[in-house]
């Protein structure tokens, strides 16, 4: 199977799934949770496959602007 589109990426596919999963859990949260933490979780979530479609992008385009650094502690497992 060959990548064609960000799409295909498992970890994208796994990050729309837990960006489902984050709306679901925090439309429960309490209403003067709204502008705080409801909405900083969600951010958090969407940033996820929306960077990961902005780095294919990038990688595809004739974007001249250099990759943003990921820091190392981010790249290390638990």
């Amino acid at each position: 199977m060959s990548i064609t589109n960000y799409r295909d990426f498992r970890v994208w596919q796994l990050g729309v799934d837990l960006v489902t999963e984050v709306y679901g859990l925090t439309r429960h949260f309490p209403q003067h949770e709204v502008y705080t933490l409801t909405s900083q979780m969600r951010r958090a979530a969407i940033s996820i496959p929306s960077n990961i479609a902005d780095g294919q992008t990038r990688k595809h385009s004739n974007d001249s602007r250099p990759p943003i650094p990921v820091p190392r502690s981010l790249t290390l497992g638990p």
